[in-house]
């Protein structure tokens, strides 16, 4: 199936289903970006997760922008399906049946994964089918399914869009805490990952490290951590380590309050996880440690102008090790983040891509278990 140009012009409503976390919200934003740009004089309708669907707001080609679970979407959409559906084109990504039913009642003509049943599948006007999750970076992963219906890329960046109000809010937030603002420079970390998956961050102390060098050249430095709840333990040896020079906001801020928030920072600094994301879609100075079972080539920011994405030594095609981050070279840390504070260009791009890069073939990805 091919959504012709002729075809596109004429819709006048599209819907789009993405209910995933953070991350993958984020990533999905420039395969969102192309489908609009396909269908010019439709307005775009989002539905996300309802704790993640916020950062979408404001983004100039989502018309709309609102939510659904998958518990929800069983008992909404029944009205559509007995009348002209309020949709031209959905298209929907995830394995959940409730979700594309309900994009089935709403729209005349839905894009979806290839379910696992049957019965969705012979109702979708195109069952699309998916590569393995973690075989090609994520940004081609989510762009696959609309270019398999003739939709052309539209830039490979993630999106988010902070207001000024949000960015005032923000500054007179962080200086307040801090007390001045003059301090400089200002650095974001992202010390911890998920709680379940501790083996995917860099030891504290090296962090811990890392601001103290950063202290010796640039004495009035501060640090504003991330993150959630969970992570404060980890965020408060650091605290203990630099007295009055950090502040945490870990699971205190809505998704918009910590991307405004970043929005003042000279530099971040952290692992790969749904802040780190967050903050590229600013498209401002940052350094990535990547875990070798996640490298950058499947998660680093493209189309980034400061990026400094560092990999594991073990990253590679066949790593699924649960090994520990200890081997990031600090050193190797350290003047990615002092050439990144000096202005200098970044020299780290990271690995090639599969799905993004001429001539990278696809990893095996989530069809090799982690050991």
């Amino acid at each position: 199936m091919i959504i012709t140009a002729a075809e596109a012009a004429r819709a006048q409503r599209v819907l789009i289903i993405n209910v995933t976390r953070i991350g993958d919200t984020l990533l999905a934003t420039p395969a969102m970006r192309a489908i609009a740009a396909h269908f010019p004089n439709a307005t775009v309708t989002c539905l996300g997760h309802p704790q993640r669907a916020e950062v979408l707001r404001h983004l100039p080609y989502l018309g709309k922008v609102g939510t659904i679970t998958k518990k929800s979407a069983w008992a909404r959409g029944w009205k559509d399906a007995f009348t002209k559906p309020e949709y031209d084109y959905a298209f929907v990504w995830g394995q959940d049946g409730a979700l594309v039913s309900y994009a089935l009642r709403k729209a005349r003509c839905v894009v979806a994964e290839r379910q696992r049943d049957d019965k969705i599948n012979r109702k979708l006007a195109f069952a699309f089918d998916a590569p393995p999750q973690n075989s090609i970076h994520a940004v081609a992963w989510f762009l696959a399914m609309p270019s398999a219906v003739g939709i052309s890329v539209r830039g490979l960046g993630i999106d988010v869009a902070v207001t000024e109000d949000e960015k005032r809010i923000a500054a007179a937030t962080m200086f307040g805490v801090f007390g001045a603002s003059n301090h400089a420079p200002i650095i974001g970390f992202q010390v911890a990952s998920f709680a379940t998956k501790a083996w995917r961050d860099w030891p504290i102390q090296r962090f811990i490290d890392l601001a103290l060098r950063v202290i010796q050249h640039y004495p009035d430095a501060r640090f504003v951590c991330f993150g959630a709840p969970g992570d404060q333990p980890r965020i408060a040896e650091l605290e203990r380590a630099l007295r009055g020079r950090v502040i945490s906001f870990a699971g205190k801020t809505t998704l918009r309050e910590t991307a405004a928030l970043m929005s003042h920072l000279d530099l971040y600094v952290g692992i790969d996880t749904g802040p780190t994301h967050l903050y590229s879609a600013l498209k401002k100075p940052m350094v990535v440690l990547y875990h070798p079972s996640i490298p950058s080539a499947l998660y680093k920011p493209l189309d980034h102008p400061a990026l400094s994405a560092i990999d594991h030594p073990l990253a590679g095609p066949t790593c699924r090790d649960k090994i520990s981050m200890n081997e990031i070279d600090a050193e190797l840390v350290w003047r990615a983040v002092h050439g990144a504070l000096e202005g200098e260009p970044s020299t780290l791009p990271g690995m090639a891509s599969p799905g993004i890069d001429e001539g990278v073939t696809p990893w095996p990805g989530d069809a090799l278990a982690y050991n």
